[in-house]
């Protein structure tokens, strides 16, 4: 099991920043593909990105495309999610988690999670 904790949720206006951060004190990190959902209330956990255990090839959902990056530095056993340009839509918990080797685009695919941090936007 790996464990995961984020950080780096806060309140924000809307078109603002925040960098989303996954730390993973892993040695294996490297072995695993990343990605970062979100749960807005009322809602079911929805994809956002993942990224292949490299770095070198990232998926977005069409909501968050262009506004969304996702990146790692497995030297620091550490998966980032940056947001720019945050809409109201964009408030929810958001999880990072892991799966061992291959990527994914649904949450049931990934096996680890962190416990969530709350990202808000204000309009």
């Amino acid at each position: 099991q790996v464990q995961l904790v984020e950080s780096g949720g806060g309140l924000v206006q809307a078109g603002g920043s925040l960098r989303l951060s996954c730390a993973a004190p892993e040695r294996t990190f490297s072995n695993y593909a990343m990605g970062w959902f979100r749960q807005a209330p009322g809602k079911e956990r929805e994809f956002v990105a993942s990224i292949t255990r490299s770095g070198e090839f990232a998926y977005y959902a069409d909501s968050v495309k262009g506004r969304f990056t996702i990146s790692r530095d497995n030297a620091k056993d550490t998966g980032y999610l940056h947001m720019n340009s945050l809409k109201p839509e964009d408030t929810a918990v958001y999880y990072c988690a892991v799966r061992h080797i291959f990527v994914g685009l649904t949450a049931s695919e990934y096996t680890d999670w962190g416990q969530g941090t709350q990202v808000t936007v204000s309009s």
